[in-house]
């Protein structure tokens, strides 16, 4: 995983088809899923932050047919982050209010 600011930002904008300068968090994994980069913008400036595990890999959630993303929670974010995978977690049935990830027309 060699991309920067620009290689992650054009990621996002064209193969994602998001605005990066939306503020959303970016989450990107290598092939070996032993390291993690963030891409956000918090307004003034990108940010890009990076964790390389030293034993073990992260559980990549899978995304939907024909889909190149994934939309998590921050909830599914720290566990993600924390070691947890996933698939072996279920939600339970509250309310929660849908967030709209915004795309470019």
């Amino acid at each position: 995983m060699r991309k920067g600011y620009d290689g992650l930002f054009g990621l996002v904008r064209d193969r994602l088809e998001l605005e990066p300068l939306s503020g959303h968090l970016f989450l990107f994994c290598n092939a070996a899923r032993t390291r993690l980069k963030v891409l956000v913008w918090d307004g003034t400036g990108l940010w890009l932050c990076a964790k390389r595990l030293e034993r073990g890999c992260y559980s990549w959630p899978e995304a939907e047919a024909e889909e190149v993303r994934v939309c998590l929670s921050h909830e599914e974010l720290a566990l993600l982050l924390g070691g947890i995978d996933l698939k072996k977690t279920r939600r339970k049935n509250w309310y929660r209010k849908e967030m709209e990830v915004a795309t470019q027309e």
